[in-house]
């Protein structure tokens, strides 16, 4: 049991990794999917409706903002796995690695989608009919992909040390 709790000690740095990583991804399958190629919402499309210019300017300044933050989410996540990386006492595992990152993206989507659909309601993700409905499933699919980040890095694997 001991041994455990040490391999969980020492994987830290990968796992804070992960988790940037994952925020930052997170962020930009939003951005780019919902924001761009679907093109359901944007940053403050409930609070500036895209009806004119003036509005589809701020939004697309808010969206950039937005990309802006995730791609320094991820940046940060490459920096954090560079240093984990070069530490000798650090274990590689793939498991702790791709759940940290599934638990970063599910955190994104249970952070983003409290703070900016439900508690400032700045857009929805899919606004008009059933707004709420879709708004409850992008929280689900954030839950989700917390709690199979969380088996997937409690699995047992082969760890390196690199």
């Amino acid at each position: 049991m001991e041994a455990k709790t040490e391999i969980n000690k020492q994987a830290k740095p990968l796992i804070l990794a992960g988790l940037f990583l994952g925020l930052g991804l997170g962020g930009f399958v939003d951005g780019i999917l919902l924001h761009q190629i679907l093109q359901w919402h944007h940053m403050l499309s409930s609070v500036r409706p895209l009806v004119t210019d003036s509005n589809i300017n701020v939004n697309m300044l808010w969206d950039g903002l937005f990309d802006a933050f995730d791609w320094i989410m991820t940046v940060v996540g490459v920096v954090l796995l560079w240093v984990a990386g070069r530490r000798d006492d650090v274990p590689w595992s793939a498991n702790i690695l791709f759940g940290s990152i599934l638990i970063g993206a599910g955190l994104f989507n249970l952070i983003e989608g409290v703070i900016d659909h439900q508690i400032l309601g700045i857009h929805h993700v899919k606004p008009g009919q059933n707004q709420l409905t879709w708004d409850l499933g992008f929280l689900a699919v954030g839950a989700l992909l917390v709690v199979v980040g969380w088996v997937i890095l409690r699995i047992p694997s082969q760890t390196k040390n690199l």
